[in-house]
């Protein structure tokens, strides 16, 4: 089987240091166990023997982290159904984010060691992979699935958590006008779209979903928050819980309506 290209010794080698095991790595690098071996000991690095005896890694995901809700399990929800996937194949979850930052923190939640996937000719954007049946089990029952751009559901997120689920949609696949007056998000899912919008109206902010075509020829849609009133109070629902978990760049155009506000009510007070 041949490595598959722009995959390096170095990737391999941070892959095996990180507890993966070869089952896990061979769809990502496209190598046999042996050939695998061969690489460790060409840079002589130290054999860890559970690894090649098949038994599972110990200690690098917490497997029931989507049993329970939470604002930050919520926020990485937001973010998994937008800017990342679940393997067919495999029990993978993957993660794509141009900012490094957000993935690390997704990592940390997650108590998992933080293992990219390589580079190839075509792929420059960071992505987080995540190994754990139990998760792809758990992320099935709210409806996210291999193949999910076209069909996903908009998942039942309680209540208490949407406005955290948001955020990590908006953080994920939202655009916001540097301007702060108008903010969409895209998605292939009607489904999606229409509970995204249903969200936003029972918000009662300004709302539409528009159509159009990919460059695939596919429908995509477009949900719409907007105006200058609806923004700022869009930014004081989704970060109402947040810590560090947001785009910085779209949480500085979300609020700067809403800085204004607060300082025109200052003023006006004074």
């Amino acid at each position: 089987m041949p490595r598959k290209r722009g995959i390096t010794d170095r990737q391999i080698i941070e892959m095996y240091k990180s507890g993966m095991t070869h089952k896990e790595m061979e769809p990502i690098i496209g190598l046999t166990p042996g050939a695998v071996l061969n690489v460790i000991r060409k840079h002589q690095i130290p054999l860890n023997r559970k690894q090649h005896a098949g038994r599972p890694r110990k200690h690098t995901v917490n497997e029931n982290y989507f049993k329970l809700w939470s604002h930050e399990m919520a926020w990485v929800l937001g973010m998994l159904v937008t800017d990342g996937h679940v393997n067919k194949k495999y029990h993978s979850i993957y993660f794509s984010q141009k900012d490094e930052r957000i993935l690390r923190l997704i990592a940390k939640y997650m108590e998992a060691d933080y293992v990219l996937a390589p580079y190839g000719k075509t792929k420059t954007t960071p992505t987080l992979i995540i190994n754990s049946k139990i998760m792809k089990e758990d992320l099935a029952l709210l409806g996210i699935v291999a193949n999910k751009s076209l069909t996903i559901p908009f998942p039942k997120v309680p209540n208490e958590y949407l406005s955290s689920f948001v955020r990590g949609v908006i953080d994920g696949d939202g655009w916001v006008q540097d301007r702060g007056y108008v903010m969409n998000v895209t998605t292939g899912s009607i489904n999606f779209a229409e509970g995204l919008k249903s969200v936003f109206q029972s918000w009662d902010l300004r709302t539409e979903i528009t159509e159009e075509l990919s460059l695939t020829n596919r429908i995509i849609y477009r949900v719409w928050v907007k105006g200058k009133n609806d923004l700022p109070k869009l930014a004081k629902i989704i970060y109402e819980h947040s810590t560090d978990n947001y785009n910085y760049v779209k949480r500085e155009r979300l609020t700067q309506r809403l800085k204004e506000k607060e300082t025109i009510y200052n003023v006006e007070s004074s």
